[in-house]
């Protein structure tokens, strides 16, 4: 084919392609080898993610005393297959202010509590205590639930802090009477 034919060819087209409405539809196929395809791109979609596990049946009742039950057994990555990747990390310090772990925080699944934090050692790598901050407790609550045999201590902000006798729990408790926290060891 010649060039003067293809120009006339291209204008005729060109000119039916700016002379169709809107309801119109022109395609314009020029010579030449046919274009090449792209690949296909894999959607990304939510069941591209892996699956969340399945939580035990003790955990679903009641998380805190599921994670106190492996302290000294599980290692991060144990509370990363259950529970995710954390939604942040902080130090865990010692009474002399010196780093010696690493605290997790995750919002609890189950929604029993606002948040899990679990505290592992530095050395052992080992889960050491863990911290449930309750959406909705009092004293009064824990007392009822557990007796009151603990040793207390008020800090200057009007905090009260329990630590039981007759078992691994420690609670901090606000002016007011609410619990802030639940210590697991």
């Amino acid at each position: 084919m010649n060039l003067r034919r293809f120009l006339l060819i291209l204008a005729a087209s060109l000119g039916t392609l700016y002379a169709a409405d809107e309801a119109d539809t022109v395609i314009l196929t020029l010579p030449g080898p046919a274009p090449l395809e792209a690949a296909p791109q894999p959607a990304v979609t939510e069941a591209a993610k892996p699956p969340a596990p399945e939580l035990p049946e003790a955990f679903k009742s009641d998380s805190s005393v599921y994670l106190q039950r492996v302290i000294g057994i599980w290692k991060k990555r144990d509370a990363e297959a259950l529970l995710g990747d954390p939604a942040r990390t902080r130090p865990a310090y010692d009474e002399a202010r010196k780093p010696n772990g690493q605290i997790l925080a995750w919002a609890d699944p189950t929604g029993r509590y606002k948040e899990l934090e679990l505290d592992f050692d530095s050395d052992s790598g080992s889960l050491r205590t863990v911290f449930a901050y309750p959406n909705q407790m009092t004293w009064d609550d824990c007392r009822k639930i557990w007796g009151g045999n603990v040793n207390t201590t008020h800090t200057k902000n009007g905090r009260t802090f329990y630590s039981y006798l007759n078992r691994k729990l420690d609670v901090l408790v606000d002016h007011g009477g609410k619990v802030i926290s639940l210590g697991l060891y």
